[in-house]
């Protein structure tokens, strides 16, 4: 087993001794009496069994073994400074967000880099998983979400609307002669068929007892993943508008009906409950919030 340390503060004490060749010199460094700085060099020489310093009229001189220790004693402590250095500027710098890849890529991606030239020196670092963000392991500063806000513990506020509409590509409505009605949708494949999403909105859209035909199952987890069998013509799927409204006035997508669905979700900005959050966490908020209330006012 290695030796123990000896304590710190007898150690920084010595250091500091060495550096100035004078304990009151060290002391005033430190914030300490000339006899606490003395009572810890003793410390240290006890630990070590040998003298480190020869008292002298003026100040103090290292002993040979007091010299080989203070170059290896300031040598480890610069290094424990600049290690704490990095960590602290890393911690305070770089916001580590989870963020669901529905949300990364359709709404946030594309804003990313307006925020990174506003705020150089914040690098916000994204982690794209459907996975829930373990905020106890301390690898996540806030995370995005999709679901109804009623995380325990956690901070939550809504970022964006997530009600859902049938969207497809111009090309696949224009196979069937056209989307009038909805029922003309049971003429394409609906993805994630067995959902019951689909009856809910043809519900509310007029069509009752709606009978969905058999069909090979497409199923998606992520809306995004979704989106992309849409868009390859796969069939209709049900997306949140203000999510693909570039992809609609490129003609790309087109939602046929105004009529949307909403089951109670939300894409939520979540975060831990601190009485006073980093700088990097508040300033991101901020401007995340600013540019959701702007996105879902230039929906309506």
């Amino acid at each position: 087993m290695r030796a123990a340390l000896p304590p710190l503060t007898a150690v920084r004490v010595f250091e500091a001794a060495a550096r100035h060749g004078n304990f009151t010199r060290a002391a005033d460094e430190l914030g300490m009496t000339q006899s606490a700085v003395s009572y810890q060099i003793k410390v240290l020489e006890d630990r070590v069994g040998a003298e480190l310093f020869r008292r002298r009229s003026r100040g103090v001189e290292l002993t040979p073994i007091g010299h080989r220790l203070a170059q290896r004693t300031t040598e480890s402590l610069n290094d424990l400074r600049d290690a704490f250095e990095e960590i602290r500027v890393t911690s305070e710098e770089v916001l580590r967000t989870s963020v669901a890849p529905t949300v990364a890529v359709s709404f946030l991606g594309p804003r990313l880099g307006l925020f990174q030239i506003a705020n150089p020196s914040i690098l916000v670092r994204l982690e794209v998983s459907e996975a829930l963000a373990d905020f106890g392991a301390g690898d996540v500063d806030m995370a995005i979400r999709s679901g109804r806000g009623d995380w325990p513990n956690l901070v939550c506020e809504r970022l964006l609307k997530a009600d859902l509409s049938p969207m497809l590509t111009p090309e696949l409505a224009d196979s069937i002669g056209g989307v009038s009605s909805p029922s003309d949708l049971l003429k394409v494949p609906l993805i994630n068929s067995t959902s019951e999403w689909w009856p809910a909105w043809f519900a509310k859209a007029g069509v009752r007892s709606v009978v969905i035909p058999e069909q090979p199952e497409l199923q998606f987890g992520a809306q995004v993943m979704e989106a992309n069998a849409v868009l390859a013509g796969l069939g209709v799927g049900k997306l949140t508008p203000s999510l693909y409204r570039d992809a609609v006035e490129q003609g790309r997508l087109c939602q046929p009906f105004s009529q949307t669905y909403d089951a109670g979700d939300a894409f939520w900005l979540v975060h831990p409950p601190r009485r006073r959050q980093p700088r990097k966490v508040e300033v991101f908020k901020r401007w995340l919030l600013a540019e959701a209330v702007g996105f879902d006012q230039r929906r309506d």
